[in-house]
């Protein structure tokens, strides 16, 4: 079939039934649906389709593999992989028509949700209902719950509450050959064989496409507290790390250079939480649930001091207070954005974090002295953003060059330290040359084996992960 009876077939498809979904080829949509976050790859889509069913997600995909169609999945379109870029001429799936809460249980504390659910929608659901869905990231306004889900998000609070797949009770997923399995069916216990949900979780729609999932919810957390602390030193961030650990359960501990803050300070609408200017910053969030455990934050923080970990602090005093001291860390990427940023998602065992950070600096500065190196992160799990700012005289091109430079050597150092080229944000296709770095030959040709059983005609999400 050529491309317009493939596209007169997929609006065929999408008109049949009582909800019709939409197929779109306006250039401005293969533009905007095409692409993430990412600005490597130039998106070169066939078309749009944005299906309304789970059954509508299936009959897709069977069409897919009699005609030898490649589809790729499309959320929130906010992943920094290149996981959602059609670039190849590609089917896009877009998931934003199926964006209903569709059941919810207070008894069981569950809400079960559609794929293209927005994670703020979600979390917005669960406050209203005296609940708390607690994964969050800056992208929770935008992001949705199957993109999430496919990449296994985390964010920023996840030293206590986990990833995302920590909050899955079940899926409903289309597999590549076109089957629709319902997984787990909300059972907190099920111990029968294989849990095939965690296989789809964090599989980049490379296996089948998440259409439903049905997500715990918690108990609202009480009077977040937040402590941002100037550090002496970078291993300063494990000291305060253990010190508060051992008294205090965190929900988050984040970290920020000092070169990162003066973005954000530059960038307006934030001010800096004291005078004492520090090399880096720490932000720790707690509940501060009785004036013991305040005071106990109190005493830990004096603590801080007197080991010469801690040139100063402040702590929140209001939940406004606490929003505002959380800007500093949220508003690093958008104060950064007009410089070109290279990034790079990684992530080591927390203890490790000092030294690797370390050999990161180094390795850069020793081959690039005039790149302007901006580090933050979810420094409490073990996630580091490794920012590097386009000198304004560079061109974009060269600066890009010579940053698949630093990827390997930025890996290099992973490789060794047992680390991941991807925390976060998936492999896709930027960080697929790669993967070796992170996951051994065998592990590899196990991945490749299980991709052969769910998708044996390679039309879900091809070139992602691994060719």
């Amino acid at each position: 079939m050529n491309p317009e009876q493939i596209v007169a077939s997929l609006k065929a498809l999408m008109e049949a039934g009582q909800t019709p979904g939409k197929v779109l080829t306006d250039p401005a949509d293969l533009e905007n649906y095409g692409k993430d976050w990412t600005k490597i790859y130039p998106p070169k889509p066939m078309a749009i389709v944005l299906p309304k069913t789970t059954e509508q997600v299936q009959a897709l995909v069977k069409f897919a593999n009699e005609n030898q169609v490649a589809l790729v999945p499309s959320g929130g379109r906010t992943g920094l992989s290149a996981g959602a870029v059609a670039a190849n001429g590609e089917v896009v799936v877009a998931f934003d028509n199926m964006n209903q809460i569709l059941e919810f249980s207070a008894s069981d504390r569950t809400v079960r949700c559609q794929a293209g659910v927005v994670t703020e929608q979600l979390q917005n659901f669960a406050e209203e209902n005296g609940l708390y869905y607690p994964v969050d990231f800056a992208s929770a306004g935008s992001s949705q719950l199957g993109g999430n889900l496919s990449t296994n998000a985390g964010g920023i609070k996840v030293i206590r509450y986990g990833m995302s797949r920590d909050w899955v009770a079940g899926l409903k997923v289309v597999t590549g050959k076109g089957d629709i399995l319902d997984l787990n069916k909300d059972l907190e216990k099920n111990n029968t064989g294989y849990d095939l949900r965690h296989l789809f979780i964090g599989a980049e729609g490379t296996l089948g496409f998440i259409t439903e999932a049905t997500m715990k919810l918690s108990r609202k957390p009480d009077n977040l507290t937040v402590l941002v602390l100037g550090l002496n030193d970078l291993t300063n961030t494990m000291d305060v790390l253990q010190t508060f650990q051992k008294q205090i359960d965190l929900t988050a501990y984040e970290f920020f250079s000092h070169q990162a803050m003066g973005h954000v300070l530059a960038h307006g609408q934030v001010q800096a939480p004291f005078e004492t200017e520090a090399p880096y910053y720490a932000l720790l969030e707690f509940e501060a649930v009785s004036d013991q455990v305040m005071d106990d934050a109190m005493t830990l923080f004096e603590q801080c001091v007197e080991n010469g970990w801690v040139l100063d602090g402040v702590i929140s005093q209001s939940e406004t207070q606490a929003n505002n001291l959380w800007q500093l860390r949220e508003r690093i990427s958008e104060s950064i954005a007009p410089r070109t940023p290279y990034k790079n998602d990684i992530s080591v065992v927390v203890s490790k974090v000092p030294g690797f950070l370390q050999e990161i600096d180094a390795v850069v500065i020793e081959h690039y002295p005039d790149f302007e190196i901006i580090w933050f992160g979810h420094i409490g799990d073990g996630n580091l953003h490794l920012n590097i700012l386009k000198p304004e005289d560079m061109a974009k091109e060269d600066f890009f060059e010579k940053c698949q430079k630093v990827n390997k050597w930025v890996f290099e150092i992973v490789q060794r330290y047992e680390g991941s080229v991807s925390a976060e944000h998936g492999v896709g296709m930027t960080k697929k040359p790669y993967l070796e770095y992170t996951r051994s030959a065998a592990e590899i040709a196990y991945l490749r084996g299980i991709k052969q059983v769910f998708d044996p005609n390679r039309v879900m999400n091809p070139g992602k992960i691994f060719d």
